[in-house]
């Protein structure tokens, strides 16, 4: 399954408790539907000591969320779009809803 949304993106979060923040894509999971966004939902995870004489620690982790919760920010206009497609010859291109422009 293929979603419009890619790793390296810039993105809005447009509904929860993140709503508004904007963020990269890091990771992108196709099968559940799930994206992973720096700085956005973050959790807290506690981690055991790796070696003898190590502390553990607590640490915050970007968990991933739903794909329908961001939408892309055009990086032509700046404005939070949906993504269209445009096929030249046998080569499909994801361009910005609003201005057109092409989106890499």
């Amino acid at each position: 399954m293929t979603l419009s949304i890619r790793k390296n993106d810039t993105i809005i979060v447009i509904s929860g408790k993140d709503r508004g923040t904007k963020g990269k894509v890091l990771r992108v999971l196709p099968t559940t539907r799930q994206i992973v966004v720096e700085g956005v939902r973050l959790a807290k995870r506690h981690q055991r000591p790796r070696t003898q004489g190590q502390k553990g620690q607590i640490i915050s982790r970007e968990m991933p969320f739903s794909v329908a919760n961001v939408q892309l920010l055009c990086p032509q206009c700046g404005k939070q779009t949906r993504i269209g497609y445009q096929i030249t010859g046998d080569v499909k291109t994801r361009v910005c809803r609003k201005c057109k422009s092409p989106v890499n």
